[in-house]
């Protein structure tokens, strides 16, 4: 399976809290929901459509996974949420047990055997496992080499100041851009993926 890593982010690199005000507040951050102004249902909702439309499987942090099973189980009846609510899911975390895994379809991995367990879905026979939010979990794959596609939709806004989904290790990683869509609220929607070993 590749490993499909698709982010709502501004053009200063932050990806907390795309969705609303409550979504995620750590660290102060009191602009939740900043990236409702710029979505369109052609090019943002098609970068959305396209990537559910080629995954087997959905890969979260706790926190996102918690979000969107807050969400989506009842918006049945829409296409799209029918999809999100039928698909494998996978979430990391230390606390959740598998009582509490309302959401249907989702498998439980511990945090202690992320790496591992990714690593076997990524050489598992299927189609590409996407992440969406979740960017402890991001920083993760993508430290560890993981990463098979970068998906960002880049917002046309600085938000001063939050959490990212990039290593601050010092390391090194140079990706090639393979498509960029631009929408008419000025979002790229930019696809990365790492660049072959010159």
């Amino acid at each position: 399976m590749r490993i499909v890593i698709s982010e709502f982010i501004s053009l200063d690199g932050v990806v907390q809290a795309p969705g609303g005000p409550g979504e995620d507040t750590d660290g102060g951050f009191a602009h939740g929901g900043w990236s409702h102004p710029f979505f369109d249902p052609e090019v943002v909702g098609g970068a959305f459509d396209s990537a559910l439309g080629k995954a087997d499987a959905l890969l979260f942090g706790r926190r996102t996974w918690q979000t969107m099973a807050g969400a989506w189980p009842e918006r049945a009846g829409d296409p799209f949420a029918d999809r999100m609510n039928a698909i494998r899911k996978y979430v990391v975390s230390g606390t959740l047990d598998e009582t509490r895994l309302t959401w249907n379809n989702t498998t439980l991995i511990a945090g202690d055997e992320t790496v591992a367990r990714v690593r076997d879905l990524r050489d598992a026979p299927g189609g590409d496992l996407v992440v969406m939010g979740s960017p402890t979990l991001v920083r993760t794959l993508l430290s560890e080499g993981l990463v098979d596609e970068l998906r960002l939709m880049i917002m046309p806004v600085l938000l001063g100041g939050g959490k990212s989904i990039f290593p601050a290790d010092g390391g090194l990683r140079t990706l090639e851009l393979v498509s960029t869509v631009t929408s008419d609220a000025g979002v790229q929607v930019c696809t990365y993926r790492p660049a072959a070993e010159r």
